[in-house]
């Protein structure tokens, strides 16, 4: 059974950065999907980065630039380095997988980001 569980969220002021860990327990593949996305009280989970084989990563415009996602095969860790925070960078993160056809999500980890 795959598990994901996030850490690395708290309080920051805006300008600083914060790295956002996700370890992966369980049989996984190299080649899976790996990504990130957040979520506001009252929005909708919104797509944040993602990484694909290889690496190939993807970017949402408002965070391009500013964070940047990486992935350790050897641990089955997935990063989201985040620099340059904004108070709208304030949510609940969430890492997820994709593998043969299921999305797995973590629990999600807070970031506030103070102005």
């Amino acid at each position: 059974q795959v598990q994901l569980v996030e850490s690395g969220g708290g309080l920051v002021q805006a300008g600083g950065s914060l790295r956002l860990s996700c370890a992966v327990s369980g049989s996984i593949s190299n080649f899976a999907t790996m990504a990130w996305y957040r979520q506001t009280p009252g929005k909708e989970r919104e797509f944040v980065a993602r990484t694909n084989r290889g690496d190939l990563t993807t970017y949402a415009d408002s965070v391009k630039g500013r964070f940047t996602i990486s992935r350790d095969n050897a641990k089955n860790t997935v990063y989201l380095q985040m620099n340059s925070l904004k108070a709208e960078d304030t949510a609940v993160y969430y890492c997820t997988l994709v593998q043969g056809g299921l999305n797995y999500w973590g629990q999600g980890t807070q970031v506030t980001v103070s102005s």
